[in-house]
């Protein structure tokens, strides 16, 4: 078996493309690497098929009609036979040594008879035209190179936030979760860390910055003027994740405020987006998210509301509105997303 499954979803990738699977290719036949083309209409196929072509043992190209990003992720699963599996979108990269050095230690455990639910790693913001660029890091957060719980002693603050980029979750631990992403939505792979969570007992942390995420493009999903103008599939996911956090089984302290910190976070982009849009509209749909956690779930919407960031993304009039968008500048300069 195949170490890891890396699945590559690909939607007129041409450009960039090639760079994400070189950096992939380094592992040889440790990994299989699914590259997904989800109804490109450049050569984005014409090149996943070069690729599986020269590299058949490694390499399966997947063609299908546009299902979005969610979609793509999902043939990714249904088609995985590696014993891991990682996401890398074809605009970013994985660090070559850092890569090795993750199949290394999966290796090795696997071997000594350990399972690991979650391995996790660092990711790099490489935003476009900034010299330094900002590393996610977890060292302060989590225990290194040794297997741990949710029981252990986890010190993850409030700006340490472990996503997609950061995960490499066994394949049966995403597969037993029954994730199944929502088809032609943006932002779903909130919901691909999400709903995993509470089926994850053993973790491994690895300081490596292993996922190197590309920021900076006009066109990407996370660019502010483009998640102003999807914020109702921001408003879906954040639904969606109140109706996994019902449903989750969630076993231990250090999980539940985790996955109340996640909620948080997601709350206050949503909010933020919807206040820096100026719309008298998105304002009132702020005002209608809120409303409908208070409706569906009034415990976690209690919690939400008495966090730091649920206080001061609620801050009343036009003065409450512009300290929320100027902390939210505040922290965009310090952590360098978007």
């Amino acid at each position: 078996m195949k170490i890891l499954t890396a699945v590559v979803p690909c939607y007129n990738s041409e450009a960039y493309m090639k760079k994400c699977i070189q950096s992939l290719l380094v592992a040889g036949e440790k990994i299989e690497i699914l590259i997904i083309n989800d109804g490109s209409s450049d050569q984005t196929a014409r090149i996943a098929n070069a690729y599986e072509k020269k590299y058949p043992t490694i390499i399966k190209a997947i063609h299908q009609e546009n299902r979005g990003h969610g979609g793509a992720v999902n043939t990714g699963i249904e088609h995985a036979a590696g014993r891991y599996f990682k996401v890398v979108d074809s605009d970013d990269w994985v660090d070559k040594e850092a890569f090795l050095k993750v199949l290394e230690t999966l290796e090795r455990e696997h071997e000594k008879g350990e399972v690991i639910d979650l391995l996790l790693t660092n990711f790099v913001y490489y935003k476009q035209g900034v010299k330094r660029h900002k590393v996610m890091k977890y060292t302060s957060a989590l225990p290194q190179n040794t297997i741990f719980t949710w029981e252990d002693k986890l010190h993850i603050n409030k700006f340490q936030y472990i996503l997609m980029h950061s995960v490499t979750y066994r394949t049966e631990i995403v597969r037993q979760s029954s994730v199944k992403l929502p088809e032609h939505t943006f932002y779903v792979d909130n919901v691909f860390l999400y709903q995993p969570l509470s089926y994850v007992n053993k973790m491994y942390y690895l300081d490596v910055n292993l996922y190197q995420y590309f920021i900076g493009r006009e066109d990407q999903s996370v660019n502010e003027k483009v998640m102003i103008s999807r914020i109702d599939q921001q408003i879906k996911v954040n639904k969606l994740l109140f109706d996994i956090y019902g449903k989750s089984d969630i076993h231990a302290k250090n999980l539940h405020k985790y996955m109340l910190q996640y909620m948080d976070m997601m709350m206050c982009v949503a909010s933020v987006m919807l206040i820096l849009s100026k719309s008298k509209e998105n304002l009132e749909k702020k005002n209608e998210l809120w409303a409908y956690l208070k409706e569906v779930n009034p415990q976690l919407h209690k919690k939400m509301r008495t966090t730091i960031f649920g206080i001061w993304m609620n801050l009343p009039g036009k003065v409450g509105r512009w300290l929320s968008v100027t902390g939210y500048k505040v922290m965009q300069k310090v952590f360098g997303f978007n």
